[in-house]
């Protein structure tokens, strides 16, 4: 390995099958500790599939999975959530109605046994630029951003290493996915995380990563830099599809 940085998630030709249809064909993936790697396609491609089986979700049927060196097994432990948390699309379904926001965020600090839970809601509440106010409303109380918000300090509060991240600002008005998308940046840059994100929206995915993988009917296309997208630099008809279809998508000076 020599001064390579160790891979904070590897991926060798995971595989994911539903009822004999095949998600995820044979994807093998090396992503570093502190890099922020995007994946891209459309509907279906893959690439929200790929997250749910690291995270646990989807059912592998072949292939490794291996997270700061560690092979994980069938079964998500108590330690991996500690180390890989996950925000989803939608923040509506991922926060529970009848629960205050106080509640949404002691339950994790909870379950692992976090003694100084009041110091940590707190911080985490600031660290996503929300004050103490916050803390006892009900999520139907608050905007989609600010719902956001909410469901990144929660899955913040464990002090991940590495945060899976599925198109964390599509359901979200224009103004507010760059506001989430700066937090998300500053948030990586302090404590150094490691981003894995999917986004079906290229600028995004060029805005956020360094590296990306474009994905179709379950696996890899191509692999480019953030630059490489920008400047064109693309290989695959695909690729080049999906730059055209991605409106407003500007070639950046």
């Amino acid at each position: 390995m020599g001064t390579m940085t160790a891979a904070a998630l590897a991926l060798d030709r995971l595989r994911v099958t539903f009822d004999g249809f095949v998600a995820l064909n044979d994807v093998s993936l090396n992503v570093a500790s502190g890099e922020s790697f995007g994946l891209v396609g459309e509907s279906g491609s893959g690439k929200s599939t790929l997250l749910r089986a690291v995270a646990g979700l989807a059912p592998v049927a072949g292939g490794t999975i291996v997270v700061n060196g560690k092979p994980l097994g069938r079964k998500r432990d108590k330690a991996f959530y500690r180390q890989v948390q996950m925000v989803f699309q939608d923040p509506y379904g991922s926060l529970h109605p009848r629960q205050t926001v106080d509640r949404l965020l002691l339950e994790p600090l909870a379950i692992h046994g976090f003694e100084d839970t009041e110091k940590r809601i707190l911080r985490a509440l600031d660290e996503v630029g929300l004050g103490s106010g916050f803390r006892f409303r009900y999520s139907h109380q608050l905007s989609g951003g600010q719902r956001q918000r909410i469901a990144i300090a929660r899955a913040l509060i464990l002090e991940p290493s590495i945060l899976l991240l599925d198109e964390p600002t599509s359901a979200l008005d224009a103004s507010v996915q760059a506001e989430v998308l700066n937090l998300l940046e500053q948030i990586r840059a302090d404590r150094k995380l490691t981003f894995i994100m999917v986004s079906h929206d290229l600028a995004v995915i060029t805005h956020m990563c360094d590296r990306l993988m474009v994905m179709q009917n379950g696996e890899e296309v191509e692999r480019l830099t953030a630059s490489d997208l920008v400047a064109r630099r693309v290989t695959k008809d695909y690729t080049r599809n999906l730059l055209v279809a991605s409106e407003g998508f500007k070639r950046s000076a």
